[in-house]
């Protein structure tokens, strides 16, 4: 038998189970060498990172929050960076199962600096390499190597990003960026493949409607090495309005979900109030 608390409970467990309940509002982007870990700065929690204060919260009244991860480097020097994923493979590793454990984003873009000037360029495929360019402090190679054991040495994973969306926005700001799609190549073999492996590994995992934790888009961006901080904060921007406007396509509405439980919720409801019909009837 129900009564309302145990209706309300059962209510609370119908829409945490259902399809499209199970995502959070959180997109999750990172960077690593300069300019994208301070293109990135706006968005992140850290105050000792970001002074200036959290601009992520329901970014631009979108309804989604926008939380950043980068590495700093104090002496103004490379390669390796402090704090959130330095340019080492098992540091990235282990802050990205803490940090995705905690966001459970619904959304990522992991950020890079690549070889082009001032390009924009999203890669298309990552792989689970067995062999990778070595880092900087020993052990040189990940542990495990392929690190998706998941998966055999060599597999693709691919983005899952509005790519030409971002594309087409990117070029036509005004920014003096080249904006494209790299669809024949890799990101390299070293940490910008490696992390960006990791996103797209992510998105695969949870890309399932009925994951509690949904993710619907997930992919790397390479940004050339002469795009300054204002161009990249504003190119990250574009491209951020372009995936919450996919997202805003590709999340179930509300309406959507409720109906989707009516006739749970029907059963319910019938039940309780056949039980209350026999209490009254009772002597």
């Amino acid at each position: 038998m129900f009564n309302r608390q145990g209706l309300y409970v059962v209510w609370l467990l119908l829409t945490a189970s259902s399809p499209g309940f199970g995502f959070t509002n959180n997109i999750m982007v990172t960077g690593y060498w300069p300019p994208t870990n301070e293109m990135l700065r706006q968005f992140s929690t850290n105050s000792t990172q970001n002074p200036s204060g959290w601009r992520g919260g329901n970014w631009e009244n979108r309804g989604y929050n926008i939380h950043s991860f980068f590495p700093e480097y104090p002496k103004g020097s490379f390669p390796v960076g402090e704090g959130d994923f330095e340019v080492d493979y098992q540091d990235t590793s282990k802050d990205w199962a803490r940090i995705s454990n905690e966001i459970k984003p619904m959304a990522i873009i992991t950020f890079s600096r690549g070889s082009g000037a001032l390009d924009w360029e999203l890669e298309w495929r990552q792989r689970n390499l067995q062999v990778w360019v070595n880092d900087y402090i020993a052990p040189f190679q990940p542990t495990p190597s392929p690190p998706d054991s998941t998966a055999p040495p060599g597999f693709i994973r691919f983005s899952s990003l509005p790519m030409q969306g971002i594309v087409d926005a990117v070029n036509g700001a005004g920014l003096g960026l080249n904006g494209f799609i790299d669809n024949t190549g890799f990101g390299g073999g070293f940490l910008s493949e490696f992390i960006a492996y990791h996103g797209t590994w992510y998105h695969d995992e949870h890309a399932d409607p009925k994951d509690p934790y949904r993710n619907f888009a997930s992919g790397h961006i390479h940004v050339g090495t002469e795009v300054s901080v204002p161009q990249g904060i504003a190119a990250s921007e574009v491209s951020l309005r372009v995936l919450t406007d996919y997202l805003d396509a590709m999340v179930p509405e509300p309406s959507t979900l409720l109906a989707a439980l009516g006739g749970l919720t029907f059963l319910v409801l019938r039940r309780y109030g056949r039980s209350r019909k026999r209490k009254t009837a009772d002597p």
